[in-house]
């Protein structure tokens, strides 16, 4: 009988796992295609990787049902999970669908674009998906790592190569900090499990252990710098500048909800004993994000650096909903992410259309009698700008009718949910700046041209119809958000 204790293989749920396998599978093929040779505007990578977000987001769906643990408890299958797995996947196809004729139109049609994308999506998937502080960072790296690349994918523009060397540097400090603060919380609680940690939390006074608290605010900052939240968002104006139009859309929306996604995680899970001591500090935080992010975005007049500051501002407006706290607070963040994602990226995939070859036509001179010379595209933008100011009846009325009614149920947040109303206000501004362009201003000179393609605008019909649908119907995906964070507790 052998005295060394033999290794044995943990037990795999192939069907939970059948997400990160599809992508990952995605990922090697897309880089294996590499060496065989293709013709210029080949469209094998957009294919291979809709097949596998297609196949990752079946899989998912056909488990939906069931909760169960991977890993020793490190990676969990529950409804949390799900919803945000199939908000990632539709993040990614319209990603792809939107990116297929710009990089093809700009020279940089590329299979190794769509091997970082879906290497993006993966990472995103793993730190909504993780129950453990370890491989939340493993996933957020995998995220991370895929992103700077992918801003800096037009390497013979400065520009480009600037943001993402930005994006790099403030990012690994940002990685520095979260690190840190895992070590802290592992020291302080004796283990980075989400679910050990909470349990050991709630039955022992360490409120008032530095430890604890430092490590806490270190994890918070990691996070924050994902989301733009001020005062971490310095990257943001730049980073979206810089980056290709297609990706700056992928980033603006994906790392955004996968930053809130691993922030709910862990705070439902780990840190809910000290939420009544956190509410202050969130509070303070989302007030000073949504201030910053509009009254910035005013004075802009190049699209994508306003935009960077209207994402900052609408994680502002998520924070406010964290820091409501509770199953319906965390289900109005739920909500507000997965239909902010649309509508953004609908207005991103508008702007991949301007311009004819390499040119990029990104300011708002550009859009000058849009609405007359192309109909479609300047109701669709105009329906996008619409619900990012959150008028009704579009999707973004609905998600802030739930955020600030889910702060409102806390009287100490009524504070913030005035500044929220006052915020929005300002924002409808500069949101309808863009449609007065589109309709009221004459071109000056020759009119921008458009590329039109039939995938980039099946993605603007897509999110067109859905922040349409969920500005009316929004039952239904508030039920599933409720629903995930109801099977997280």
């Amino acid at each position: 009988m052998s005295l060394v204790p033999q290794p044995s293989f943990l037990p795999v749920d192939w069907w939970a796992l059948a997400p990160v396998i599809a992508l990952t599978a995605g990922t090697i093929l897309l880089l294996l295609l590499e060496f065989v040779p293709s013709r210029p505007g080949d469209s094998r990578g957009g294919i291979v990787s809709l097949l596998a977000l297609a196949f990752a987001g079946w899989a998912v769906w056909r488990v939906a049902g069931d909760k169960r643990e991977l890993f020793g408890g490190m990676f969990v299958h529950d409804p949390f999970t799900v919803v945000f797995t199939l908000m990632f996947v539709a993040i990614g196809v319209l990603s792809v669908l939107t990116s297929w004729d710009y990089l093809k139109r700009t020279k940089i049609n590329q299979a190794e674009y769509y091997a970082l994308l879906l290497s993006s999506v993966l990472g995103m998937i793993v730190m909504a998906a993780s129950n453990d502080l370890v491989t939340i960072f493993i996933g957020l790296e995998l995220m991370s790592l895929s992103l700077y690349v992918l801003v800096g994918f037009r390497r013979t523009r400065l520009e480009s190569n600037e943001a993402s060397l930005k994006y790099f540097l403030l990012g690994a400090f940002a990685s520095g900090f979260l690190l840190y603060g895992i070590a802290l919380l592992y020291g302080a609680t004796g283990t980075s499990n989400l679910a050990r940690m909470g349990a050991f939390l709630s039955d022992t006074p360490l409120l008032g252990n530095p430890l604890l608290v430092i490590g806490a605010l270190l994890v918070f900052t990691g996070f924050a710098f994902k989301v733009a939240a001020v005062p971490f968002h310095m990257w943001t104006p730049d980073a979206y500048e810089g980056a290709p139009t297609a990706v700056t859309g992928f980033m603006s929306v994906g790392a955004k909800a996968a930053g809130f996604a691993a922030l709910l995680r862990v705070g439902l899970r780990a840190l809910e004993p000290l939420q009544v001591d956190w509410v202050p500090l969130l509070a303070v935080v989302a007030f000073l994000t949504m201030t910053v992010g509009n009254v910035t975005a005013l004075l802009q007049n190049n699209l994508k650096r306003m935009l960077a500051y209207s994402s900052i501002a609408h994680a502002g407006y998520i924070l406010v909903a964290v820091a409501a706290g509770g199953p319906e607070g965390a289900s109005a963040a739920v909500f507000y992410l997965a239909v902010y994602s649309f509508m953004n990226l609908g207005a991103f995939s508008v702007l991949t259309m301007m311009g004819r070859g390499r040119d990029e036509r990104v300011l708002m001179s550009d859009l000058s009698g849009l609405g007359f010379r192309q109909p479609f595209l300047g109701l669709a933008m105009t329906v996008f700008m619409v619900s990012l100011g959150g008028i009704p009846p579009t999707a973004g009325f609905m998600g802030k009718v739930y955020v600030f009614g889910a702060a409102m149920k806390n009287p100490a947040l009524l504070w913030l949910v005035v500044a929220g109303v006052l915020n929005s206000v300002v924002s409808v501004y500069y949101y309808l700046r863009v449609t007065v362009a589109m309709y009221m201003r004459e071109p000056e000179g020759e009119p921008v041209q458009v590329s039109w393609g039939v995938p980039v605008a099946l993605a603007v019909v897509l999110a067109l119809v859905a922040t349409l649908w969920f500005g009316v119907q929004a039952n239904g995906l508030w039920a599933m958000a409720r629903d995930s964070v109801l099977g997280l507790l």
